[in-house]
C-alpha cells in the first residue's frame, strides 16, 4: 500500500455514489490511494484536469494550462501513480452505472471522426516516451491489435511486428498508417465485438482513447478473448481529450483516479492478472503526463 498526502478526494466514491439511490458498493474506497494536487496547494492545482485551455492543435482538443509543479512533488506524483494499482481495494461487484459514461455529445460518432485529424494528439516528447514503452516492451514477431487506431500507432521504427491489424473509427486516417498489416473499421460505442478468433494477438494497444470507449466493460472482456494466454493489454493514457465525447466520470476525476479506474476495467473482466501503472511522463510539469495501463492475460481462464 502506498502512502499518498494526508489530503486526498474520494473523487469516484462521491460519483458513484451520486449516480445511484442506494450507496456505492461496499469495500470501494479509492479516496484510501488516490490525492488530488489540487486539494493540496495552490500552486499545483493547474496540473489536474480542472484548469484546461484550448490545445493549439485543435479547437476542441483541451490540455491543462502547463505549469511546473515544485521540484518536491515530482518524485511524489511518480510514486502515487505507480502505486495507485499496487494494493486496489476494488468493490465485490462492477461499481458504475450507465450515467458515468454518458457523454455531452451523444450523437453518432461516425459523424465526429468523419473528418481525418492528421496530428499527433499528445506532444512530441509525449510520443518519444511511448515509443521508448513500446520497444521495451513489444517482442519482433508480435501479432498486435491496435484498439483506436489512426493515422499514427506510436510503434518503434525498428520493430518488426507480425499480423499488426489496427480497429478505428475514419478509414483514411487508417489506410495512411503504414505499421498496419490490415485494418478494420468499427465504432465499438455501437458494437463492442471485436471480429476476431479467441487467441488472435500477442498484444493489444490502446493510445489515449479509452476515455472515449463508453461500453469499457465488454471491450475488456473482448480484449481479453482475442489476447493469447500470456499476452498483454498496454493503456496509455495523458490528460488531453475531447471533452464532448469522453465519458462523464473521466471528465471529473484527475489522472491518479483515471488510473485506478482503467486498472478496474481489466479487474472486472476477470480474466486478467492485476494490472500494473508505469508513469513515462518524459518532463513532468513541462509536457503532457503519459502513463501506461498494463495487464497480461491469465493463462489457464
Amino acid at each position: 500500500m502506498i502512502d499518498p498526502p494526508k489530503k486526498m478526494r474520494p473523487a469516484l466514491l462521491a460519483l458513484i455514489a451520486a449516480s445511484r439511490s442506494s450507496s456505492p458498493a461496499a469495500g470501494f474506497s479509492p479516496a484510501s490511494l488516490l490525492w488530488s494536487p489540487s486539494s493540496s496547494s495552490s500552486s499545483s492545482s493547474s496540473w489536474t484536469n480542472n484548469n484546461i485551455r484550448p490545445s493549439s492543435r485543435s479547437s476542441s482538443f483541451v490540455v491543462p494550462t502547463p505549469r511546473r509543479p515544485p521540484t518536491r512533488m515530482l518524485a511524489t506524483m511518480k510514486d502515487l501513480a505507480e502505486g495507485v494499482l499496487r494494493n486496489p481495494r476494488y468493490p465485490p461487484e462492477w461499481p458504475y452505472s450507465p450515467i458515468d459514461f454518458e457523454r455531452q455529445d451523444e450523437s453518432d460518432d461516425s459523424l465526429f471522426y468523419s473528418r481525418p485529424r492528421l496530428v499527433y494528439h499528445i506532444d512530441e516528447y509525449a510520443v518519444a516516451a511511448l515509443t521508448g514503452y513500446y520497444a521495451r516492451n513489444f517482442e519482433d514477431g508480435d501479432d498486435v491489435l491496435d484498439v483506436c487506431s489512426s493515422w499514427v500507432s506510436h510503434y518503434p521504427d525498428d520493430w518488426r511486428g507480425g499480423n499488426v491489424v489496427g480497429l478505428g473509427m475514419n478509414e483514411r486516417e487508417l489506410g495512411m498508417n503504414g505499421r498496419l498489416s490490415s485494418y478494420v473499421v468499427r465504432d465499438l460505442n455501437v458494437d463492442p465485438t471485436l471480429p476476431f478468433p479467441d487467441g488472435s494477438f500477442d498484444t493489444v494497444t490502446i493510445v489515449v482513447s479509452v476515455d472515449y470507449l463508453n461500453r469499457p466493460r465488454e471491450v475488456f472482456d473482448e480484449i481479453a478473448r482475442v489476447l493469447r494466454p500470456g499476452g498483454a493489454c498496454h493503456v496509455s493514457m495523458s490528460n488531453r481529450c475531447f471533452p464532448t465525447k469522453a465519458f462523464r466520470i473521466w471528465l471529473r476525476t484527475n489522472d491518479l483516479e483515471h488510473i485506478f479506474m482503467v486498472g478496474s476495467f481489466f479487474h472486472y473482466s476477470g480474466k486478467f492478472e492485476p494490472a500494473t501503472c508505469e508513469d513515462i511522463s518524459p518532463n513532468p510539469g513541462r509536457s503532457d503526463p503519459m502513463y501506461v495501463v498494463k495487464a497480461t492475460r491469465r493463462r489457464g481462464g
